[in-house]
């Protein structure tokens, strides 16, 4: 049963608990609370504020948005690791402690919650809710839901959720509308992803399995009610008319439309069909060449639909194919290196986007937390010096760059280079022009790709042709969303398609993504199977940086580690969106520093006649 005031005890946080004390008794009492809190420095916006700043306050109200997706759904509980549900149940419906300002690197500020309080070490946390704060039925929403929220998710909820549960030593009611959490770790990140938790409503789960994949309607305290759905074809959502945050500063000029529709279908071609046909309202687009050369259907000829660029200045991320190494045929990073180089990038980029889109060159790449070109220097090297365990790869310190052709198809210098990899790892062509090993075994895999994805598959034929030419025959698997889900949550896959977006405050998420705890922990982001003590490190030493310095110098430092481990084939990024859309959708002038991504479409988008 949940109690007024939760605690954690076991033995093997004890250490830290002396040390957390040791610190607490060190750092200034003098706290109180504030309306927000940035990770380094102090938050933007002033108390009081009278909107975000790429939102617009006076926009109109009113119209109705159309979605097109590719794929399914089958659930409606966005929590845990079974079943398909809408994202966007999450921020429609849901709502957490704090809002993020995507014009700041890692700022929140007041939703839920009217003030937040911390001390100088951040061993704790405070909220106090808004008076005001109801769920869609009417209900306040309360301590009780905040705090049953917080443990249900961390103990039965998707595996993202845990790390953080792990780390707070107690959970206590302090007022009628007061929280307070204790953290038996040194993470300075954790009082802002305590504030990103989302609140459910308690009495919203009596009598039903949490864990249970669900198409039970949710009831939220966001501005919107799911109204209508059919499995797996579409949902609807209208605005809450008593929503309780309507004259907040965070949410003045955003919910500007009455309604959603999202529609899903079978794949992308067919979303973009509909797109022209004036079934979906817009559409992003993510090839190149095709927005240059196929966007001249009558809509747009005619001024009923428009382009739109949006810039960004949000790092690369890291998309393409990821190696699995769990499977014993990619343990060896020779191998990897190898194929690689058998990736004739230059080529398959001016087939598919008239060479116009720049490779990704790290997981940071196109920001200030990228690794930079050359050997590494200062405090980067210093934090590279510190893995002694033999984890480091060829290129961390010494510098490393993804290999490039001449853009021919024959790539033959980079091949040359991939069959001296292969026989370095004991793999070698026969005389019948097979890649085999000293057993006999020919080397093949299988690349597992969702249904709908055209783009991915025809980057995935021109590869699997180039492989040919190594003795390498592969197996390309398109699968429907629901079985992609379910092999990759359980990492039954070779190789996959793989995204990952990155911001520009990387924390805890980290280990969600290459942590060794998470590795071989169903529905982890941690694909590849990274098992690296230099990864923890490096994660360790960015979520206790306190200095701006060292914080990037850390995300530099794992940013050589990832990229030289060779765990994924990256392809192209975009320092901006192309979004064609209906010539009435309009946006404010002012954009966030992160661009077309969270919170800007359709946040702060409005209906214009």
């Amino acid at each position: 049963m949940l109690q007024t005031e939760w605690t954690r005890n076991r033995n093997w946080k004890t250490c830290a608990g002396i040390f957390i004390t040791a610190l607490a008794i060190a750092s200034s009492t003098n706290s109180a609370p504030r309306h927000g809190i940035a990770m380094y420095g102090e938050p933007a916006l002033p108390d009081g504020y009278e909107s975000l700043p790429y939102a617009n306050p006076d926009a109109p109200q009113g119209g109705t948005i159309a979605f097109g997706f590719s794929g399914s759904f089958d659930s409606l509980n966005p929590w845990i690791v079974k079943g398909r549900a809408p994202w966007m149940i999450r921020s429609l419906v849901y709502e957490s402690l704090m809002g993020r300002n995507w014009d700041e690197p890692f700022a929140l500020y007041g939703l839920l919650a009217e003030s937040i309080e911390t001390n100088e070490n951040r061993d704790w946390v405070a909220f106090t809710l808004r008076e005001e704060a109801k769920f869609s039925d009417g209900t306040p929403v309360t301590i009780e839901d905040v705090m049953w929220s917080f443990e249900t998710l961390g103990e039965k909820g998707h595996p993202r959720y845990r790390t953080a549960w792990t780390k707070i030593d107690k959970m206590e009611k302090t007022g009628p509308r007061s929280i307070k959490f204790t953290f038996n770790t040194v993470d300075r990140e954790l009082p802002l992803i305590i504030g990103l938790r989302p609140v459910l409503r308690k009495a919203d789960w009596e009598g039903r399995n949490f864990e249970d994949s669900s198409i039970d309607v949710p009831i939220g305290s966001g501005p919107y009610i799911l109204s209508d759905f059919e499995t797996g074809r579409y949902l609807s959502f209208k605005r809450d008319p008593n929503y309780w945050g309507n004259d907040l500063g965070y949410n003045r000029g955003r919910h500007n439309f009455d309604s959603y529709r999202y529609e899903y279908f079978g794949d992308g071609g067919v979303v973009f069909e509909a797109f022209k046909a004036g079934e979906i309202d817009l559409f992003r687009e993510w090839n190149a060449a095709k927005w240059e050369n196929q966007y001249n259907f009558p809509a747009l000829n005619e001024g009923r639909v428009k382009k739109t660029i949006i810039p960004h200045q949000r790092p690369s991320g890291i998309r393409g194919f990821v190696f699995n190494t769990r499977r014993d045929i990619f343990k060896d990073w020779r191998v990897r290196d190898a194929l690689i180089h058998a990736f004739n990038f230059e080529f398959i980029n001016n087939t598919l986007n008239d060479g116009k889109q720049p490779r990704i060159q790290s997981y940071f790449s196109n920001s200030v937390l990228g690794m930079r070109q050359g050997p590494a220097e200062g405090r980067v090297k210093q934090l590279l010096e510190m893995t002694t365990d033999g984890t480091l790869l060829p290129g961390a310190l010494e510098g490393y760059e993804l290999p490039k052709s001449d853009g021919s198809d024959r790539n033959r210098a980079n091949i040359r280079k991939a069959i001296a990899r292969f026989e370095e790892a004991g793999w070698v062509i026969d005389e019948k022009g097979v890649m085999r090993n000293s057993q006999g075994e020919a080397f093949t895999f299988e690349i597992l790709l969702v249904q709908g994805s055209n783009d991915t598959l025809a980057i995935a034929n021109i590869y699997a042709e180039a492989l040919l030419r190594l003795g390498i025959d592969i197996k390309l698997t398109v699968i429907d969303s629901a079985q992609y889900r379910d092999l990759t949550n359980n990492y039954d896959f070779d190789m996959a398609w793989y995204r990952r977006a990155m911001s520009l405050s990387p924390g805890n998420e980290q280990r969600l993504y290459w942590g060794s705890e998470v590795a071989d922990e169903p529905g982890s982001r941690n694909w590849m199977g990274v098992q690296s003590s230099a990864v923890d490190g490096m994660i360790n030493a960015m979520l206790e940086a306190r200095a701006q310095e060292d914080f990037v110098a850390a995300v530099r430092a794992l940013d050589r580690i990832l990229t030289t481990g060779r765990f994924v084939i990256p392809v192209w990024y975009s320092d901006f969106s192309r979004i064609a859309h209906r010539s009435e959708l309009t946006y404010p002038n002012k954009l966030p520093v992160y661009g077309d991504w969270i919170g800007f479409m359709p946040d702060v988008w409005w209906y214009e006649k």
